[in-house]
């Protein structure tokens, strides 16, 4: 699995304004929402079951990682986004470090083996420093694709 099959190239936020959890999680949905990969009707019933996952234990996986995903029944298929915040957000991290790189997984409710094999792969690539310098200094999303696409491929 690569993260382009699931990436939605038109859901990636280069420079997320939020300060807050709760707020970035908010912008990426929005993202997804106007890539038209989410239907706005579910807008909240999405945030909603982010927040809930959230409270059972961060997303943010340490060394500026947070990878926010919730299984809902009003998507057919993964689709994820993309952020990047230039400023740093605290999102609870294992660490205590401030999350700058951002990948928001929604996937079908009934659909536990390719959501856990996205988040395993995003882990998996986001572990190499290079690749998250090199993903947190990009300008535009077409640096963001470039980047990722070079990776998937690298690493099949």
């Amino acid at each position: 699995m690569q993260i382009m099959d699931f990436l939605s190239k038109k859901a990636i936020v280069m420079d997320i304004k939020s300060g807050k959890k709760e707020d970035v999680i908010k912008e990426l949905v929005e993202a997804l929402i106007n890539a038209g990969d989410i239907e706005k009707r579910y807008r909240n019933k999405l945030i909603d079951a982010l927040m809930a996952r959230e409270a059972l234990g961060s997303t943010a996986i340490g060394q500026g990682i947070a990878i926010p995903h919730a299984k809902l029944d009003c998507v057919d298929k993964l689709v994820a986004a993309f952020g990047l915040s230039r400023k740093g957000v605290d999102f609870d991290s294992l660490d205590g470090e401030l999350a700058y790189i951002f990948f928001l997984l929604v996937a079908p409710q009934d659909s536990a083996g390719p959501h856990l094999k996205a988040l395993a792969r995003i882990s998996r690539l986001l572990k190499d420093k290079y690749f998250r310098d090199t993903l947190r200094s990009s300008t535009d999303e077409k640096s963001v694709v470039k980047i990722i696409t070079q990776e998937d491929e690298k690493k099949l």
